[in-house]
């Protein structure tokens, strides 16, 4: 079979020979692939232009929903991938972790759409007064590159490590070209086919590469974003080529790294953390036959349990059973090629100079269900480090396998300095049940890992482990891991905007954002916007309230109602040293009154009032002084309907301006309103 790319809107054969692809676990070839031919200019051009622009135009909600839809469609046939992952040498576990981790990705960036506002840029942050009066504010918005990401990975994850990366840019309002490891294209290749058949996404949104990307690189331009994810020589070649720093396009690298993880003093044999401590390397040295760049490489374990770690895991690893993914009993497979068991091979033999192998046997150990002969297969290799602080080989080669070294410490500054020692990575993990402990570790380790996992009973029956990111917290590190960061829930798209500064007058920059700036322009609302269904509603809208006369009956009535006798309410004798020169109003007594103030009581369009933003207490209110409200409409959000029997509607933000009888505002706050849409279709 020839696994082509998909390029310009079309599936694409390359001219002349291609690379052959193998079955890892019986050496068959499955087919060849080859991207000679393909103009990866015009490819750019096309993305730009093409599925550039309708990403560019679609809201936040809707790209949510985009992705969402895209979600549901591959989970429905997430069955397909399996039988091709096999072949890639990935066990049933793995192949989950790979398929339905990544369609799990895309429903996590989907959910994000609640974080944005319902326009196609984002508006960050708070406006910046900028003069005395208010008459001159700043502010900053986020708007999607005219450029497309162009996203260059490893062979270890064909099908999570393009779903992570794509879901993100596609939430950002960009368009992709997804070059995977040529090894593992084909499930890759698999997986397009049907995201592609689906007609899901715009024209032009997603392209793939199957085969050589060489050259792509010298077409790009400072808006396009380039991701790679694989071994860090490789991306170091990448990160230093003439475009990148010619026209300074973002680069996001994230490489495999010399990830550690600690078992702590207290978590002795007989404790559960031991016992998970053991469970977790195991699995780190195993899932994907060690093919992860968050596995463990580095085992830190205190001097006095090197004995009982070495024995644990010895034990554990005899029985592992190393073989073909469908057969029963299986726990590991094979690497992704037998290039790789070439590789490994190599790095294990010069970690073996200055360390000792305490399991493993390269050439002697069995393959359940093929002949290894055949298959990618190889042996879980365990090194002992004695003298970590002098032989420094395992804090600087990574054997990118089923291969880790136990290296033993004397004290938690030990631990650290060890850890510190791979410079950089993406991920650490510390287990113990000390929580002083663990934040002494995570304080002294952090700036060299891009996350740390603490590990105890009372989270690991539930923890998704030391090797799984996850797309609402950051997945890159520092120096050997590559200085990037992708994922991170809303952190990670908004890699894919350019931030712009903006400046004007409150009313302009209402205008640009459709957000109210406070000191923009208001206008009166007839009748009372809760009379209005959401479409009705402009930003800007504003009802002006009757006033009300702030008495001491009140502050004691609200007082025994909710309870809060706090002295500044109640013991005018208590105020000396206080900032205040009297009894004062509660705070939640002035923002029930607004309430009352602004509230249309009336059935109407509005459904419910379901939360509060942003609740600021600017000024003592004391009896005798008047309290008014200015309620506007400030921002508007569509929400979709989850069943043909829901109701149609959307959130309106309205900002709640309270003041007093000098026009000082004494309260601000922003209400988030469900309104009813006048059409339900």
């Amino acid at each position: 079979m020839i696994y082509r790319s998909f390029a310009l809107g079309k599936w694409v054969t390359g001219d002349g020979e291609g690379t052959p692809l193998y079955n890892s676990i019986t050496g068959e070839e499955v087919g060849i692939a080859g991207s000679k031919g393909l103009d990866f200019r015009d490819m750019l051009d096309y993305a730009r232009n093409v599925g550039g622009a309708p990403l560019r135009k679609m809201t936040f909600q809707k790209r949510g929903l985009m992705l969402k839809a895209l979600a549901l469609h591959l989970h429905g046939i997430r069955d397909r991938f399996y039988p091709l992952s096999f072949a890639t040498g990935a066990t049933k576990l793995d192949s989950w972790i790979d398929i339905e981790g990544g369609i799990g990705n895309l429903f996590a960036n989907a959910s994000l759409r609640r974080q944005f506002p319902d326009l196609p840029y984002y508006v960050d942050g708070e406006a910046a007064k900028l003069s005395k009066h208010g008459s001159f504010i700043g502010h900053h918005i986020m708007v999607p590159k005219n450029g497309v990401a162009i996203h260059i990975n490893a062979f270890n994850f064909p099908v999570w490590g393009m779903l992570e990366k794509i879901a993100v840019n596609f939430m950002a309002g960009m368009p992709a070209i997804v070059k995977p490891a040529t090894l593992t294209c084909y499930l890759t290749h698999l997986m397009v086919q049907e995201i592609i058949a689906s007609e899901i996404l715009p024209e032009g949104a997603l392209q793939l590469i199957c085969g050589s990307a060489s050259g792509i690189l010298d077409h790009i331009n400072c808006e396009d974003v380039v991701t790679f994810t694989g071994s860090a020589s490789t991306g170091q070649m990448l990160k230093s080529h003439p475009k990148i720093v010619e026209e300074a396009v973002p680069f996001n690298m994230e490489a495999d790294s010399l990830n550690a993880c600690i078992l702590g003093e207290d978590a002795v044999p007989g404790t559960e953390e031991f016992d998970i401590f053991i469970k977790e390397v195991l699995k780190e040295m195993t899932v994907k036959a060690g093919q992860k760049c968050t596995a463990v490489r580095r085992i830190l374990v205190p001097e006095k349990l090197i004995e009982e770690v070495q024995t644990g895991l010895t034990e554990k690893l005899a029985k592992t059973v190393i073989g073909n993914p469908m057969v029963e009993g299986v726990r590991m497979g094979a690497l992704a090629g037998k290039s790789q068991v070439v590789e490994v091979t190599e790095k294990v033999n010069e970690l073996a100079v200055s360390q000792e192998i305490i399991f493993g046997d390269l050439d002697n150990f069995e393959v359940k269900g093929a002949d290894k002969t055949k298959g990618a297969f190889i042996s879980p290799v365990l090194f002992c480090n004695d003298e970590p602080f002098k032989n420094k080989d395992c804090h600087s080669i990574e054997a990118f396998g089923p291969v880790s070294t136990i290296i033993p410490y004397n004290n938690l500054d030990d631990a650290v300095e060890l850890s510190r020692m791979g410079k950089g990575s993406l991920v650490c993990s510390i287990i113990t049940a000390d929580d002083a402990v663990a934040r002494d570790f995570v304080v002294g380790a952090a700036s060299m890992h891009g996350r740390i996992l603490v590990l105890n009973k009372n989270c690991a029956r539930e923890s998704t482990g030391h090797g799984s990111p996850m797309p609402l917290l950051t997945h890159g590190g520092p120096g050997r891991a590559g200085g990037g960061e992708e994922m991170g829930g809303k952190r990670g798209i908004l890699h894919y905007l350019q931030r712009t500064a903006i400046q004007g007058h409150p009313t302009t920059i209402t205008a640009l954002t459709s957000q109210y700036q406070y000191g923009g322009r208001q206008t009166k609302s007839s009748p009372h916007v809760f009379r209005k269904h959401f479409e009705e509603i402009e930003i800007g809208e504003t009802v002006s309230t009757d006033s009300h006369l702030i008495t001491i009956e009140n502050i004691e009535d609200f007082a025994e109602l909710s309870g809060d006798k706090f002295y500044a309410h109640m013991d005018e004798n208590s105020l000396d040293g206080t900032i205040f020169t009297e009894r004062v109003a509660h705070g939640y007594y002035i923002l029930s009154r607004a309430a009352g103030l602004f509230v249309d009581p009336p059935k109407g369009p509005v459904l419910l009032n379901y939360g509060i933003d942003e609740c600021r207490f600017t000024k003592p209110v004391y009896p005798g002084m008047t309290i008014a409200v200015r309620f506007t409409a400030k921002e508007k959000i569509e929400q979709e309907k989850r069943s043909d029997d829901d109701i149609a509607k959307g959130i309106v933000k309205f900002m709640v301006d309270v003041y007093d009888d000098k026009g000082e505002t004494v309260m601000l706050a922003t209400i988030l309103t469900m309104i009813k849409k006048k059409d339900q279709s």
